[in-house]
């Protein structure tokens, strides 16, 4: 995997790293003994994990309506959705349309999100919902179990440092400290990627998911563990993991202390200057340009169709479930 395919991966896990600790309502949180890092997840043998991006920005209803149409229906809607991007109607999708049609499906993917949990959680559409409120509509099932339910640990994750994961988030969030989020600080709490102010506390969500032996900082070990874990004892490391280890050597730990230490981390997690709309754009655009010109055509973009399904460019599960858009 490229050193830009793995920054594409950096982008998603701040942008999915909202999701991972808040089930919907009247769920109980994820189940510990089923959790992966999302950092994890984001690889299938090496590469990019596409399915794993569609049910995390989509659910996995949606994607498994996705994977039960042919290949034929795919492009068929695949093409509709490319003659919208091509916004001045020229037959080609330029780096600027693509990434016009990123933000725009993100914008709509995350308004969407927090309205319907904003419903969810504030049926009577107050304009704040109190932690009160939040905690016992998410994790009120916690006071009937005992502490050993409530403390048990799969990939250090359990139902109590969930709870004060979300706790920590919200108090973040809040802006104005009366324990209440309005929607705007709802939509932070939800997705912090979007908020500069949340910046620290992804970083710090971040660390704890990767850094197992508590120590504050991640190891080559650590980090390449949370992608990758040998069947056998003693066996042979794919190619791609040899890859990544040389990947945190030269570009992750830059003063080579074999380590990545806070400021290291926030580098490669939550970069100043990091467009993940114009990242994104760029890296479909590499994978599908066979003519090498820098724009595609729609036969380029259906010729290489699975790059786009399931990607955030397209929102594709999403918009099958408009079907008036087809």
């Amino acid at each position: 995997m490229n050193t830009g395919t793995f920054l594409l991966v950096a982008a998603a896990v701040i942008s999915l790293a909202a999701a991972s600790s808040i089930p919907a309502a009247g769920e109980v949180p994820h189940n510990p003994l089923e959790h992966d890092s999302l950092h994890a997840k984001h690889f299938d043998g090496g590469e990019h994990n596409t399915q794993f991006d569609h049910e995390a920005f989509l659910g996995a209803d949606e994607a498994k309506k996705y994977d039960e149409l042919s290949p034929e229906e795919s492009k068929r809607r695949l093409g509709l959705i490319v003659d919208r991007i091509d916004e001045d109607k020229d037959g080609f999708i330029t780096l600027a349309e693509l990434k016009a049609w990123i933000q725009y499906t993100q914008r709509r993917y995350i308004d969407e999100d927090v309205g319907r949990l904003w419903r969810q959680h504030n049926p009577d559409n107050e304009t704040t919902i109190s932690w009160e409120t939040y905690r016992n509509s998410i994790y009120g099932f916690m006071d009937t179990l005992d502490k050993e339910e409530l403390e048990q640990e799969e990939h250090g994750i359990s139902y109590k440092s969930m709870l004060k994961r979300d706790r920590r988030r919200w108090a973040v969030a809040d802006q104005d400290l009366d324990d209440k989020l309005t929607r705007e600080e709802f939509t932070a709490f939800l997705h912090p990627e979007e908020h500069p102010t949340m910046r620290d506390v992804v970083l710090q969500e971040t660390t704890e998911d990767l850094d197992k032996d508590k120590d504050g900082k991640i190891s080559v070990d650590e980090y390449i563990g949370d992608m990758y874990r040998p069947s056998e004892p003693n066996e042979d490391e794919p190619e791609w993991v040899l890859s990544e280890r040389e990947a945190f050597s030269k570009h992750r730990d830059l003063d080579q202390d074999g380590y990545l230490t806070e400021a290291e981390i926030r580098q490669w997690i939550v970069p100043n200057d990091f467009d993940h709309a114009e990242s994104e754009a760029k890296h479909l655009i590499f994978e599908a340009d066979e003519d090498n010109d820098e724009k595609l055509t729609k036969a380029e973009v259906l010729d290489k169709y699975d790059v786009f399904v399931g990607s955030q460019v397209t929102d594709f599960g999403e918009a099958l479930a408009r079907h008036d858009e087809f």
